[in-house]
């Protein structure tokens, strides 16, 4: 008698099991058992069993359980006393690990065995379940039959589950068909006749590989082999077999590997080869009528090392997934390597596909992202999904940007620490390649980036589609976000370059923000500035500018009554400041003195009515190019310019017309 504990050893099973692993352990068990008992032919039937309970639409019931049926050896002494023993090694020469009949009450509550065998020349029947507590067999009844040959029934039923994940018998018996398919293709073994039933419908595994229009054709790759090299274990062998399946159940193709002919792993190709993500086609014609099938490829791998290393649940293998140590060869390492054996076998087709991605890169980089262009060349995309979205290819960019730059900080630490001259101007050659290559990517974004904003400043300054003009926090907005200042925002934030390049470099600037809380006054645009010679923060020395923004086409601040006089404004905040009735919205003091440089830009533009008030009442020189008018205030050592929206536009498209020519853009 038996004595284990059959529900802990059943808790402890491995989550790698599924629902079907029950039936094909039992399918299994009846191939080993017919050919223990005939070399040839013999039958092994999978019944399904079906709930009793009717649909309102009389579509399938239920799935409930299984009965494997074979005319096998049957429960004789040695198989009784195998199936009462726990990791028993009756099978062992055949992969058996003694533990299979366990998975099944993982998944069902019930397993029944009814067996008629051979005992000294005479037939004798044999029935029991298996237990749930300490014995693996209960209720055994010994006794005659009136069989008339061998064989076993063996019945899994009371699902723990709430379904059963199919109801087709179709269905049922390509996944039993897939995860067996090594014991109908392996050439040094007959297997016997398998069948799947429900009284209705009957499918015949062997009939996929047999008749006309087969579901399963295998394709032979130029290599379909591959070996890692172990320093104790020499040169570990793997071979692929490579299929065709068509009328898939899923549309992914996978890789699996084998032990003792059956499968334990199954892997997505595309984890490995993006190209792989959807079903293929193959053409084909039908009574002169074009006609096609889609297919998914699967990948078989066969070796020792899969058989010498498969857990006891076939569950997965005692390597690991990822890099293994204590193993010359993890599963990736093989799944990756098979990949490539399948990649090879439907070359044409993964070719045009991958064509099709580098097509949809050179695309994207083209016209969304031309600052990439170099970095594109470099890269090969085979990690990249095979359908990728203008966010995948940008992210994939983004980071093998990344890791160009931190290999180029790695190599340049090692450069700075090393004591060895010998191999140094291989190691800078590389660095300053890296950096030249992100360098020149992150200054054509740049410079991309400044036409948008120079074509979205020119649209902002002409009329809308309502026929009217931007109001003066729009065409704000363009050159800095209003209500922030310079702490708040980082430098690409904003476009002060369309103004002057200078102030991209400015120490502190505050857009449209309140100088002293609520109640103040606030300038549209203020920069605190320091000179490079000075290199200062907040010194009486260096310059502070002034911006005062008009509306295009708005010329009303032009008349006598009018409170907007943007001229008088700038000379008013210049003497605040320098009275020292300001802070900084931080509340620290603004340094100036009598020395402090200032200076003052109106931005408006011109009509007869605003040039006039600009020659004849501000007394202001007109600039050569008519576009603009400056003023020496020496009183208060202010410089101001009166420009129009034109000047400042035309202005810095001159600046960057360079760069945009030679982007071609």
């Amino acid at each position: 008698m038996s004595n284990i504990n059959i529900k802990r050893a059943v808790e402890n099973i491995r989550t790698g099991t599924t629902i079907y692993t029950p039936v094909l352990e039992l399918t299994v068990n009846g191939i080993d058992a017919v050919r223990k008992s005939k070399e040839t032919g013999g039958l092994v039937k999978i019944v399904v069993l079906r709930s009793g309970q009717s649909t309102l639409d009389e579509s399938l019931t239920e799935v409930t359980g299984f009965r494997v049926e074979d005319d096998g050896v049957g429960f004789n002494e040695e198989e009784r006393r195998s199936f009462d023993t726990l990791y028993s090694d009756l099978k062992e020469g055949q992969g058996g690990k003694g533990f299979g009949r366990f998975t099944c009450l993982k998944y069902f509550e019930n397993l029944r065995v009814e067996s008629v065998f051979h005992d000294d020349g005479n037939l004798r029947g044999r029935k029991f379940r298996m237990g749930h507590q300490t014995d693996i067999i209960v209720d055994e009844a010994l006794g005659p039959t009136d069989a008339d040959a061998t064989g076993s029934r063996v019945t899994i039923d009371g699902i723990k589950v709430v379904a059963f994940p199919d109801k087709k018998v179709t269905t049922i018996a390509k996944v039993i068909f897939e995860k067996l398919l090594p014991f109908f293709v392996d050439e040094s073994f007959d297997c016997p006749r398998v069948i799947v039933t429900d009284g209705e419908t009957t499918v015949s595994l062997n009939d996929y590989l047999a008749r006309d229009d087969k579901k399963l054709v295998e394709i032979s790759p130029f290599n379909s082999a591959f070996e890692f090299v172990d320093g104790e274990l020499g040169s570990i062998f793997f071979r692929v077999r490579v299929f065709k399946v068509f009328s898939p159940r899923t549309p992914k193709s996978k890789v699996a590997l084998v032990a003792h002919r059956r499968e334990v792993t199954e892997t997505t190709l595309q984890t490995y080869i993006p190209e792989f993500a959807e079903e293929f086609y193959e053409p084909g014609e039908s009574e002169g009528e074009k006609v096609g099938k889609n297919y998914i490829v699967k990948a078989y791998v066969f070796s020792e090392y899969l058989d010498e290393n498969v857990l006891v649940e076939r569950a997965g293998f005692r390597f690991s997934k990822d890099a293994d140590m204590l193993f010359p060869a993890s599963q990736t390492d093989i799944e990756k390597a098979a990949a490539q054996i399948a990649k090879e076998a439907v070359g044409n087709e993964i070719a045009a596909r991958r064509e099709r991605k580098l097509e949809r890169i050179s695309e994207y980089v083209d016209s969304d992202a031309p600052w990439h262009k170099q970095l594109s060349k470099r890269l090969d995309f085979e990690k990249l999904s095979m359908n990728p979205s203008s966010m995948d290819i940008e992210l994939y960019l983004q980071e093998a940007k990344h890791r160009l730059e931190v290999d180029a900080r790695n190599k340049t630490g090692e450069i700075l620490s090393s004591e060895e001259s010998d191999d140094i101007s291989a190691l800078v050659q590389d660095v300053v390649e890296n950096i030249s290559s992100t360098g020149r990517n992150d200054l054509i974004h740049y410079v991309s980036l400044r036409k948008c904003v120079l074509d979205i400043f020119q649209k902002s300054l002409g009329k809308g589609d309502d026929g009217k003009f931007s109001s003066e926090a729009q065409v704000h907005s363009v050159i800095m976000p209003r209500f922030k200042d310079s702490d708040e925002l980082e430098f690409s934030d904003h476009n002060l370059w369309l103004l002057d390049e200078r102030l991209n470099f400015a120490r502190y600037v505050a857009s449209d923000k309140l100088m002293d809380g609520v109640g103040s006054d606030r300038t549209d645009i203020s920069v605190f500035d320091k000179r490079v010679a000075f290199r200062g923060d907040n010194e009486p020395t260096n310059p502070i500018t002034i911006f005062e923004f008009k509306k295009p086409k708005r010329h009303d601040f032009a008349d006598r009554s009018s409170k907007d006089d943007p001229v008088q404004q700038i000379i008013r905040y210049v003497n605040e400041i320098r009275d020292g009735k300001h802070d900084l919205p931080d509340g620290r003091e603004i340094l100036v003195s009598d020395h402090t440089p200032f200076y003052g830009y109106v931005v408006c533009d011109f009509s007869k009515k605003v040039k006039d008030w600009l020659e004849r009442e501000k007394n202001f020189t007109p600039m050569p190019d008519g576009l603009g008018y400056f003023q020496w205030f020496d009183r208060i050592n202010l410089y101001m310019e009166v420009l129009s929206w034109t000047k400042v536009l035309r202005d810095a498209q001159m600046r960057n017309r360079v760069f945009f020519h030679k982007l071609g853009i």
